[in-house]
């Protein structure tokens, strides 16, 4: 009796890497597509950003002109997808963005400096 319980604790230890428990994928936050990027214009207002980005995810009391967009994707545990978007206001208007995933010379500020001149 003793024998075949510690062969099969033995066995079951052994089987461990097979037995993991299922792992659910997690979506958190405002997926922001590169279209979304794309319409973002300096001097927004407020609605037509909200319009387009859609509600942000954290809206802080004490930053009221600072919305940011985040989104994270964790597969089997492990963080897959990381973005971060943090918009800026000043008034009801859109005058910066600062985007984690978009080059710096791709940013919206920058490629409206370029078309100026």
């Amino acid at each position: 009796m003793r024998f075949t319980l510690i062969l099969s604790s033995l066995i079951l230890a052994s089987c461990s890497n097979l037995l993991t428990p299922y792992k659910m994928d997690i979506r958190q936050g405002n997926f922001v597509t590169a279209e979304m990027r794309a319409q973002l214009k300096l001097g927004m207002s407020k609605q037509q950003v909200r319009y387009i980005m859609g509600t942000p995810m954290i809206s802080d009391v004490f930053h009221g002109n600072r919305w940011d967009y985040v989104f994270r994707l964790e597969h089997e545990g492990k963080i897959v997808d990381k973005q971060g978007m943090t918009l800026y206001f000043e008034g009801e208007n859109l005058v910066r963005v600062v985007d984690e995933n978009m080059p710096e010379e791709a940013a919206p500020e920058k490629i409206e400096e370029q078309a100026r001149g």
